[in-house]
């Protein structure tokens, strides 16, 4: 398999970036696919759910590399050969060092809160996309299986251009207490929150193909 390069993108804090960095790698290496994680974010958090991953015996081939936003070219191209998957986590912002993440991906997700206000502070990473020349997928994360939101945000976002991804993660307590401990998605306790991983993979694993 040629290696598949994702890419998380957001300039808002608080968006659920690395929880679907996580969850993604976890989904992923679940399925047998090899994985490897580059964290360019200078706070750290997917390197920290790693290190505590490992810490518990959970790492199995799975690698995780720290570096910074200007290394991410030179570490995606060490790392072609024997992953499947690479996922980068990259700083929150939109600035010039969230470019080389940009070009190395074949596929960029912007997570997003569930909530208008959040999807209206995501343009400026929208546009430095379109400016690489590179099509966003928005993730809803936090989203409420009662609400009309979902619709609300897909009319949003095909407004500002964008589309959205027919999976998303939910309003739930289970995605945050896994990744205190490591873990993530088909991990999770609550098996709501496993199919929500399993599917979050499947559609991301279709774009890759439509591409």
């Amino acid at each position: 398999m040629v290696a598949r390069i994702l890419t998380i993108a957001q300039q808002k804090g608080g968006s659920g970036k690395t929880t679907l960095a996580a969850t993604l790698a976890a989904s992923a290496a679940a399925q047998g696919l090899g994985v490897a994680l580059i964290d360019s974010d200078p706070q750290g958090s997917l390197g920290q759910w790693f290190a505590l991953r490992a810490a518990a015996g959970r790492a199995g081939t799975m690698r995780c590399l720290r570096t910074s936003a200007w290394g991410v070219a030179s570490e995606v191209a060490a790392l072609r050969a024997t992953a499947d998957l690479i996922v980068i986590d990259t700083p929150p912002r939109i600035d010039a060092d969230l470019r080389p993440a940009l070009r190395a991906a074949d596929l960029v997700l912007v997570p997003v809160a569930a909530s208008p206000l959040d999807l209206w502070a995501t343009q400026g990473v929208l546009d430095l996309c379109a400016r690489e020349g590179r099509a966003p997928v928005i993730v809803l994360n936090r989203l409420r299986a009662s609400s009309r939101i979902g619709a609300e945000m897909a009319a949003a976002a095909a407004g500002l251009g964008a589309d959205i991804l027919p999976a998303a993660l939910g309003d739930r307590v289970a995605h945050a207490g896994a990744m205190e401990q490591g873990r993530a998605g088909p991990e999770c306790a609550d098996r709501t929150a496993r199919h929500e991983a399993d599917a979050l993979l499947r559609a991301v694993i279709a774009r890759f193909s439509a591409r």
